[in-house]
């Protein structure tokens, strides 16, 4: 069996478009979360998110491609452009056969569903173009990758919500794996739109004005959008390749909750958690540091805290555990994505990034979230949460890489 490693990263993200700009607003604890302007937001009870607002699609994409290419996969596309650079792949020296395509998304492409859902409703249907049609089917954003690209290998998409980044990886990882294929272009993508934006605030989960993750006072999740993209590969191609990695994949963990569309099952991610250690050998005080789901809201923060303490036992209260979320907002299908990029950072710097607008503990979150600013220590090993509607749950291992 290969080792299986990561040697590339790209996102576009509402603190950063690129790995540089990204982590130094992600480790200053920079809030991404600003009043939405992409739509009209004044009959809606709720108008912040975490909107992309200084993205040019016409910086990754010609002129004459972008109307048949909706924001999601743009955002996908521009994250693939920067990790295959930060992977020394400009050149790709990799048979197009051989080279696979996994995207996670909850949404697809809803930012063509909001026009024509208007004009449908209006009964301008001979307005819908062909175009938005197309980006609407479910797999649209992996298969505009391979297109764009010329990848030819396996094209998979993910639809399993907000740990949709992480089942990709998990697939990703067990093909490379096994040797099926030689390169990996693994993420998540995920665009704001009225559709989203309006069916998360129908849902009574999202916030009014700030994402406060295992504070007491929290009161609910925020909207995000971008993209997350990670380059795989085997060891052994890596060090042939003489580029740089980021990290190793040890393996992950999987289980459903069976429980409920929304609300999230202590035991069941438990499960994942402590079958991600399980695949990757790994013991409890090995882990250092946790990118946590932490959503903000009530529910959701005290079930992974209290597995989180069920699985690691008395370490736990060793381990740190933040949320970027509580900075980008809830990221849907590129939430995982941007936080397994992210766990890689982490490893890489000796840095975790900090759980903004943390004022007070909560008994039930008993945990170190890294409260407000960056913390520093020696990691080693990461392990990055991801759980979504349905009760569908992922756990991916990450360690630092030595030769």
């Amino acid at each position: 069996m290969n080792k299986v490693v990561v040697t590339g990263l790209g996102v576009v993200s509402s603190i950063g478009t690129g790995k540089k700009a990204f982590w130094t607003n992600l480790i200053k604890g920079t809030n991404g979360l600003s009043k939405v302007e992409r739509f009209d937001t004044s009959e809606y009870n709720r108008h912040i998110a975490g909107e992309i607002k200084n993205f040019s699609p016409l910086e990754y994409i010609p002129k004459s491609k972008i109307k048949f290419i909706g924001k999601a996969a743009q955002y996908a596309i521009a994250a693939v452009k920067h990790a295959l650079v930060d992977a020394n792949l400009s050149d790709l020296d990799f048979p197009a056969k051989k080279i696979g395509v996994f995207v996670g998304t909850t949404m697809t492409e809803t930012s063509a569903l909001d026009p024509s859902a208007e004009n449908y409703i209006n009964e301008t249907w001979n307005k819908i173009t062909s175009s938005q049609i197309l980006n609407i089917f479910s797999g649209s954003i992996a298969q505009t990758i391979g297109s764009f690209f010329k990848f030819k290998g396996i094209n998979f998409l993910m639809p399993t919500a907000c740990a949709a980044g992480n089942y990709a990886l998990g697939y990703a990882y067990d093909l490379i794996r096994r040797g099926e294929i030689d390169l990996a272009i693994v993420g998540g993508a995920d665009s704001l739109s009225r559709v989203a934006f309006q069916g998360f605030q129908r849902l009574y989960a999202m916030a009014p004005e700030k994402c406060s993750p295992f504070d007491l006072e929290r009161n609910g999740m925020m909207l995000g959008e971008g993209a997350g993209i990670l380059i795989l590969e085997s060891e052994q191609s890596a060090l042939r390749r003489k580029t740089g990695i980021y990290s190793e994949i040890l393996g992950y963990g999987l289980s459903c909750d069976a429980h409920h569309m929304t609300i999230p099952n202590k035991h069941g991610i438990s499960k994942a958690l402590a079958k991600a250690l399980k695949n990757s050998n790994l013991k409890p005080e090995q882990i250092d540091y946790i990118s946590a789901h932490g959503t903000g809201t009530k529910q959701n923060d005290m079930n992974e805290s209290a597995a989180v303490k069920e699985v690691l036992g008395e370490y736990a209260k060793k381990v740190s555990m933040s949320s970027i979320k509580s900075m980008l907002g809830h990221c849907m299908g590129a939430a995982s994505a941007i936080e397994a990029l992210t766990c890689c950072l982490v490893l890489e710097q000796g840095i975790m990034p900090p759980t903004i607008n943390y004022n007070t503990p909560d008994p039930d979150c008993d945990i170190d979230c890294v409260p407000n600013k960056a913390g520093k220590k020696e990691v080693n090993i990461v392990i990055n949460n991801g759980f979504a509607f349905g009760g569908n749950n992922c756990c991916v291992a990450f360690k630092k890489h030595t030769e």
